[in-house]
């Protein structure tokens, strides 16, 4: 018999069926088996009545150990108590593979236990829930840039120069040659937006910071889109349309996910409604100074404290804008009116999640580029191509970088970055 998933059940509703599942948890009484079953989709309870199914199949089933893999045979009936909505009603019982001594119990266990034991931990419920939401995120990521008319471009993981101009990179052999890992593919996309207009991104970057806090990974997924043709107060709007559809989608596909992670649905109904607010860096230091934050000063960067409270100004993420020229990277634009600054804006997402895009217009100009580029100690010739940019048809551009596990981490609710990639890489942590 073909194996289904749970996701199909309501095409199979009152008939017989077989699932490939494993088993999460199980209770038994005298005469009825309860088992809590996994099958990669969803969740969901079997029902074994000793009176059906015979005292040899139900010896099996009180048997049954956590994480026994199994074939269960069974007929979909209707639960309204559940949040599938469905249970299975099983005639038969398969055992596969055995499990003994599965080492994550019911019981709790501490965050380094786990982490040490990632590979079975993704197995829970709730690890479960957050790379689905995960995994809806990237979806709606490819749907939302392929209706908007978006080619996704790949640039290289490996580079001969440092994109940010900073000292957090991985360095490695090239051959003859040093590389680095890529901490952004942004300069190659800007390339490409030059070829086809609109285009994105979305890959692994790595960045060698010596941080411990709750939003920093060695590793992680960045969406980069670039955008021809479009000055930055555009490329807020395409950013905050596309925060706002990627929250959408995970409430309109992952309702039992939220659930299970008792995240408030109505609150980030609230996160789809545009648009979103915007405060200029200087009213932002304003800000803080006169709610006694003595911290912060005009051309110093946001910490989290700074970046938590700008946001709880608003009940929606907050777009940061024009910060000083001195703090952030050489590609940045001018602002035309204000040199000391440039064309960029920080998205800050509400309760406490923090930055979770970075974005600006792009500087044109092939003059003051290289002088930016010889300002930050970069190599002109490692940048040559990036300025021939600026030498053959040039024009206005502008993108920007949503990093995949700050938004999953926001969206799912969950209070470390670490649950929202299947496999963390820390400060402290490359294994397994």
């Amino acid at each position: 018999m073909k194996l289904i998933t749970m996701d199909q059940a309501k095409e199979y509703l009152g008939q017989e069926i077989s699932i490939g599942a494993w088993v999460t948890n199980k209770r038994s009484s005298g005469k009825i088996a309860f088992l809590q079953l996994r099958d990669g989709a969803h969740f969901f309870q079997g029902i074994v009545m000793k009176n059906d199914v015979g005292e040899e199949l139900f010896d099996v089933a009180k048997s049954l150990t956590q994480e026994t893999s199994l074939i269960v045979k069974g007929i979909i009936q209707e639960d309204t108590r559940s949040k599938l909505g469905y249970e299975l009603l099983v005639t038969g019982i398969e055992v596969v593979g055995e499990s003994q001594d599965y080492p994550i119990t019911p019981k709790e266990h501490g965050t380094d236990f786990l982490m040490d034991h990632r590979h079975l931990w993704l197995r829970s419920s709730r690890q479960h829930a957050i790379m689905k939401i995960r995994n809806e995120i990237i979806r709606a990521t490819y749907e939302f840039f392929n209706q908007e008319g978006f080619i996704k471009v790949d640039p290289p993981i490996l580079t001969g120069s440092a994109p940010e101009g900073t000292t957090e990179l991985f360095h490695t052999k090239y051959f003859d040659e040093e590389a680095y890992l890529s901490q952004s593919g942004q300069l190659y996309m800007e390339a490409a937006a030059m070829a086809f207009g609109k285009v994105f991104s979305f890959g692994p970057t790595f960045r060698a910071e010596k941080s411990k806090t709750r939003r920093h990974l060695i590793e992680f997924w960045m969406m980069e889109p670039e955008m021809a043709f479009m000055h930055q107060d555009q490329s807020l709007e395409v950013q905050e349309k596309y925060v706002a559809y990627l929250v959408q989608s995970v409430l309109d596909n992952c309702d039992i996910y939220l659930d299970t992670l008792e995240r408030d649905k109505e609150l980030l109904k609230e996160y789809t409604q545009l648009p979103y607010e915007r405060i200029s860096y200087d009213d932002a230091v304003a800000l803080l100074n006169a709610n006694g934050f003595d911290d912060i000063a005009w051309g110093d960067d946001f910490g989290s404290p700074h970046e938590t409270f700008i946001a709880n100004q608003s009940q929606r993420p907050i777009f940061i804008l024009n910060y000083p020229k001195a703090i952030k990277p050489f590609y940045m634009k001018e602002h035309p009116d204000r040199p000391e600054v440039v064309l960029c804006a920080d998205m800050i997402a509400p309760e406490g999640y923090g930055e979770i895009i970075g974005g600006s217009e792009r500087e044109v100009d092939y003059q003051r580029l290289s002088e930016q580029i010889e300002k930050f100690g970069l190599s002109k010739e490692d940048y040559s191509w990036y300025l021939d940019l600026r030498k053959y048809g040039s024009v206005p551009h502008s993108g920007f970088g949503l990093g995949l596990e700050r938004m999953v981490t926001w969206i799912s609710g969950t209070e470390h970055i670490r649950e929202s990639i299947p496999f963390p890489r820390l400060l402290n942590r490359i294994y397994p």
